[in-house]
């Protein structure tokens, strides 16, 4: 397992910080509703440095079920001026982008930004794999079952309900090896790959929590793994919490996640999730005689 942007990933669990351009996101932290969004997004970025985060990244368009989709002229519109700002005062920060449309990417590839996170994995817009190969870029592939799954809304949050896989490990599996081949073809570097298993992505609460018990199965691809399970709805049903008060669940759940392949943490409490992935990682990379950490001080 190699990562060319994450490159201590066998030893190092990497946390990367949520920022929503949107004024609708699921988890309620959607900062397009801010009088001034780009100096809100930067405000939120320098803090998630501070924190210690080893990434960004950026949304512009909501990805919670039954979420009105845009087209890439307004997604840049909401994406650009804060995605310049925040590469201008954290010139060394890995900056990713969540976009399934190709012209999106290759805008904000041409203005810094380090990664293009696909929630479609390179299914929806067939130039999507070229344009992240054009430009060297890393890229996040996830897995998603959105299209034919009933979104449905309620108390906690929305969710999908009437989805079925006849096996969703070895479907989820395969539906990934699909887009590592699209990014291969396209003459995307194998050092450049990243799965994701989409956890909520048109799936059932059920299926999530099953998905995410047998995540180890998804390391035998041999790529990174990240995981985006921060306040999601299988939380909120697990626990009967709605969305500001999920805290706990997500590190468990992200905790599960390292302890069984997980190397990427994609979350909005930056801070908490940091000390917990640090801790994790003194335990797994513990010797005889050693401390396992590198005494960095943790915010």
């Amino acid at each position: 397992m190699q990562s060319d942007l994450f490159p201590d990933i066998v030893k190092k669990t990497y946390v990367m910080g949520i920022i929503n351009l949107t004024p609708d996101s699921f988890s309620g932290d959607g900062l397009l509703s801010q009088a001034d969004v780009e100096k809100a997004a930067l405000q939120q970025a320098l803090r998630f440095a501070e924190q210690g985060a080893d990434a960004l990244d950026l949304g512009a368009e909501s990805t919670r079920p039954g979420a009105v989709k845009l087209d890439s002229q307004e997604e840049l519109l909401r994406l650009l001026p804060s995605l310049d700002l925040i590469r201008s005062e954290l010139p060394d920060m890995l900056i990713s982008v969540d976009t399934y449309k190709a012209a999106t990417a290759r805008a904000c590839l041409g203005r810094g930004a380090d990664i293009i996170n696909d929630v479609w994995g390179f299914k929806f817009d067939p130039e999507m794999a070229h344009v992240v190969a054009e430009f060297g870029a890393t890229a996040v592939l996830m897995h998603n079952r959105e299209f034919g799954a009933r979104a449905v809304t309620g108390d906690l949050g929305g969710r999908y309900e009437d989805v079925e896989y006849a096996d969703i490990v070895s479907e989820v599996t395969g539906w990934l090896e699909e887009s590592v081949e699209i990014a291969q073809e396209a003459g995307v570097r194998d050092d450049r790959i990243i799965l994701d298993p989409g956890i909520g992505f048109g799936k059932t609460i059920d299926q999530s929590l099953y998905l995410l018990q047998n995540l180890d199965a998804l390391t035998e691809l041999g790529y990174p793994l990240l995981l985006g399970v921060s306040r999601k709805g299988f939380i909120g049903h697990a626990l009967n919490l709605p969305k500001e008060d999920r805290l706990e669940g997500s590190l468990a759940a992200n905790a599960w996640g390292v302890m069984t392949g997980a190397n990427i943490l994609r979350v909005h409490d930056v801070k908490e999730t940091v000390r917990l992935a640090r801790m994790l990682d003194a335990i797994l990379n513990a010797q005889p005689g050693q401390t396992g950490i590198d005494g960095t001080n943790v915010k």
